[in-house]
């Protein structure tokens, strides 16, 4: 089960409820910052999510209201030692604005007491653990380099306890041997492969946070099937040519991507001050019931309907 906090839900300036774009992706002890805008840090200490494990930041383009937050981020996490290393990803293009940022004004030559490591991403898995991954993939905003992140448990096969219990598989460290896909031999001399008492592969949770972009065409496969999408929608209908012209995306065409692509759920997020929520929500919903609009500060858990 993956967990999504949102930090900042606007575009490009911060509202009086809502600040600029961030958002936390949490899986068991894994802790990832989507998206850096100003007054993140501020926004993670309001949220209760403190920085404990928050080493990994991941940004979908160079725009400022999406990275400006790093310099006093950096900044605190040094002076309070709360990390003892932080890693940004993100494009060449993007990395090279974060390093002017970071080292030529709020480092300004002096080493950072936390070790800092820059890591520029191309499209494909940049992180993976025992049991999910994270992907980065391409999307067309304004400029190279920008991206969005696909986070992705993997596939896994449950463990059948009836069976288990009929063949008198013990409980204890024999159990977990099964599950890690090895044969056992019991007391009595009986021996049991996996496959008698582990079902069918099922596929794990999934969610899709895009970033800014002006194009969906290019999404299809990487948004198909998702249980969350998290997608902008900066403008409603009414001004799909302003949109296309900044490389942005209205309600309605984030709609119409979930709805093609079969998603679970799709949340906006990066709304313009010049809308109402229940306008882009209205729009959203009339393509795709399942709509929601994030606000600063709202959960959602993501989880994988049919194995629980």
């Amino acid at each position: 089960m993956f967990e999504i906090t949102f930090l900042g839900t606007s575009a490009s300036a911060p509202s009086i409820r809502r600040g600029l774009s961030a958002q936390i992706v949490k899986h068991d002890e894994y802790r990832f910052l989507v998206d850096c805008g100003e007054g993140t840090q501020r926004q993670i200490l309001q949220s209760g999510e403190g920085f404990k494990r928050l080493n990994r930041v991941l940004l979908t383009h160079g725009h400022l209201d999406h990275i400006l937050g790093l310099g006093g981020l950096l900044s605190t996490l040094m002076r309070w030692e709360a990390l003892d290393e932080l890693e940004v990803f993100g494009s060449k293009q993007t990395l090279s604005r974060v390093h002017d940022l970071l080292y030529g004004v709020v480092l300004r030559g002096q080493k950072p007491q936390t070790k800092l490591y820059l890591r520029e991403i191309k499209p494909g898995i940049i992180f993976e653990a025992k049991d999910f991954t994270v992907t980065a993939f391409p999307v067309s905003h304004r400029g190279a380099g920008c991206f969005g992140y696909k986070f992705e448990e993997k596939s896994h096969r449950p463990f059948l306890v009836d069976k288990a219990d009929a063949l008198g598989v013990p409980f204890g460290p024999v159990r977990r041997d099964l599950v890690e896909g090895k044969s056992i031999t019991l007391a009595n001399g009986l021996r049991i492969a996996p496959d008698e008492v582990l079902g069918e592969a099922l596929k794990g949770a999934s969610l899709a946070i895009t970033g800014d972009t002006g194009r969906t065409d290019n999404l299809l496969e990487i948004c198909r099937d998702l249980d969350t999408l998290v997608i902008e929608s900066t403008y409603i209908n009414e001004d799909v040519e302003m949109a296309r012209k900044f490389g942005h995306l209205t309600a309605k065409q984030a709609a119409e991507l979930a709805k093609q692509v079969g998603v679970t759920r799709l949340i906006l997020t990066h709304l313009s001050r010049r809308y109402r929520e229940r306008d882009v929500l209205r729009e959203a919903r009339a393509t795709f019931p399942n709509s929601f609009v994030a606000r600063d500060f709202d959960t959602y858990q993501i989880k994988r309907e049919n194995n629980e």
